[in-house]
């Protein structure tokens, strides 16, 4: 977002009241032009989307629908000259200093200037909470301005459940036929794609797996660096007499791609078809495999699906040069809000081979009570949104994509900038008293850094690490957790529901074979000696240099004896040496 535009406004009738940016399939360069719709008691509130070179312009909508109101209005907001974040000539404080020797080592840096306009007006709540917030990977922090548009537009749009035909429901389903049709172009469909709404990522996976056509003679094969979700999907795979087969992963997390290839050509269906899942970007490994191996899996005979949930916040996925089979998402990844919003992005030819264990309001057209027939409905997406979609909160979708598509094309540049300064930063911190390393950074780093706007990396922006003490023991991740907080900074501690990604980063795959029917966490802790987990610091889209820098701070207090003993004796009330 831009700053406070002048209050020039001319009127024009819609019932519409949101943001809109008109998404093409050409990412390589900022999206050209911008819609706002809002209510016009909003244009104080919202801020241009756009940097100075774009244009504004105002779609006129289709036929406004019986509940039309007339007094929503649109506005034309007039653009201002925006400026990148620069520290002050007057400011010689520590971080002004560094600010200015990192923009030297990153001149790049400046280049995605649009993305601190966006911090000071739609994520200014993080500064003047005082809040470092750096787990992205868990969700994004929402756009301000997103939830006030949509708020603006519930207080005047009269939307009913979309399984009926009053003038509400129509709105409503008009809204859903729009988010669908904006996630298939933001994704760059081709055609034969279609949008199956879920509560979340998981929820789509799940939907593939109770209803894939699992038999004795097929498989299901995945990479050990995954999710939870998608391991899940092995009991169904496993109860209808499927074999299961895991992808080792490399001691950074991700698969060798060679061994993937081996392990797909190994067990390649024979008489059935067999399902390939590929994690796109690990959440804890930071590992981004490549696409390139779902073609691969596909002319062998699999279906193929992605898991994007962590991909799709800072890469672009383009399903014409990636036709995989399935896609999963959670838009509260991407954009923050809504949350309870997910999608499977499927083939309408993998829908059809897909068999549902049950039927549920919305997916039926007719159902014998008493009897066993029942007629599926002819809308092939309804057949699996089981009851009602979140209808409610669609239009928000609609935004949220066309807002990120804005900002999308200067994010993977900005975050590659301040991965490396906090890796390098992070790896050179050592221990006052013994000259030791403070950290142990486990996560995949990246093997390039970025240059220029539009360019993608071989990496997320994940860094996942554990703390050392002086000896070089692991300091317990619940210590690190207490410290973060009392820095108000909001940090990640686990195995992120990865626990193939996690037992590959600590090096304890040996550990994990030895589990047994029952095992419980605290079980598996004794069994290791220490707490599991890595400390996991992810960036996004509200990121800037004084978030790294902060968690740099923070990691110094660390380092300093007298710091971290008072921090350990207010958290243990023992004597750091002695409780380790």
């Amino acid at each position: 977002m831009g700053n406070r535009h002048s209050s020039s406004v001319v009127p024009h009738q819609s019932c519409e009241q949101r943001v809109g940016v008109n998404i093409n399939h050409n990412h390589s360069a900022p999206v050209s032009h911008i819609s706002l719709r809002y209510h016009k008691s909003q244009s104080s509130l919202l801020k241009s989307k756009i940097s100075s070179h774009d244009a504004l312009s105002c779609e006129k909508p289709s036929a406004p629908p019986h509940n039309h109101n007339p007094n929503v209005t649109h506005l034309y907001p007039t653009l201002t000259t925006y400026t990148p974040l620069t520290p002050s000539i007057s400011r010689q404080d520590a971080e002004a200093r560094a600010y200015s020797a990192f923009l030297k080592s990153f001149p790049e840096y400046q280049s995605t200037w649009i993305l601190d306009t966006l911090r000071r007006t739609d994520f200014a709540r993080l500064d003047r909470t005082g809040e470092t917030y750096v787990d992205y990977m868990g969700g994004a922090q929402y756009p301000e301005s997103l939830v006030r548009v949509h708020s603006a537009f519930l207080t005047e749009a009269v939307m009913g459940n979309t399984h009926s035909v009053s003038n509400s429901s129509k709105l409503s389903s008009r809204y859903a036929d729009e988010a669908r049709d904006t996630v298939l172009s933001f994704f760059r469909a081709p055609p034969g794609y279609t949008v199956v709404f879920t509560a979340n990522a998981t929820a789509a996976l799940k939907l593939v797996g109770e209803a894939y056509p699992f038999k004795s003679n097929n498989g299901y094969v995945l990479g050990a660096d995954s999710h939870n979700s998608v391991h899940g999907i092995r009991e169904y795979a496993s109860r209808r007499g499927a074999e299961v087969h895991y992808i080792p992963s490399t001691s950074t997390g991700g698969f060798v791609l060679s061994t993937a290839k081996d392990i797909l050509s190994q067990h390649r269906p024979q008489n059935a078809s067999s399902l390939f899942a590929l994690t796109g970007l690990s959440n804890i490994s930071n590992a981004k495999n490549p696409l390139s191996i779902i073609r691969f899996a596909s002319s062998l005979g699999y279906h193929t699906l992605l898991d994007a949930a962590a991909l799709a916040p800072s890469s672009v996925i383009s399903l014409s040069e990636t036709p995989v089979d399935a896609m999963v998402v959670s838009f509260y990844k991407m954009f923050g809000y809504p949350t309870g919003v997910g999608a499977l992005i499927v083939k309408e030819s993998f829908l059809e081979i897909l068999e549902r264990p049950w039927f549920a309001g919305g997916t039926v057209n007719v159902v014998q009570v008493p009897g066993s027939i029942f007629t599926r409905t002819s809308v092939l997406h309804e057949q699996f949104e089981d009851g009602t979609i979140n209808f409610m909160t669609l239009p928000a979708v609609t935004d949220g994509l066309r807002f990120l598509s804005v900002y999308l094309p200067f994010l993977p540049l900005r975050l590659s900038c301040l991965t490396h300064y906090l890796v390098t930063s992070l790896s050179r911190l050592r221990h006052d008293s013994t000259g030791t390393p403070v950290v142990n950074i486990l996560s995949k780093l990246p093997s390039r850094r970025l240059k220029s706007i539009g360019e993608q990396g071989d990496s997320g922006s994940t860094i996942s690490l554990i703390f050392l003490s002086p000896s070089g023991e692991m300091i317990p991740n619940s210590f690190i957790e207490h410290v973060a907080v009392t820095w108000n900074i909001s940090l990640r501690t686990g195995c992120m529901c990865n626990p193939g990604g996690a037992a590959s980063l600590l090096g304890i795959q040996d550990q994990m074979e030895q589990l047994y029917p029952g095992v419980t966490l605290k079980d598996f802790e004794q069994v290791v000696g220490r707490e599991l987990g890595v400390v996991r610091i992810s960036l996004g889209l509200g990121s800037n240099f004084q978030d790294v820098w902060k968690i740099v701070m923070f990691a110094s207090s660390l380092a300093d004896s007298r710091s971290r003993q008072a921090l350990w004796e207010t958290w243990t009330n023992v004597p750091i040496g002695q409780a380790m």
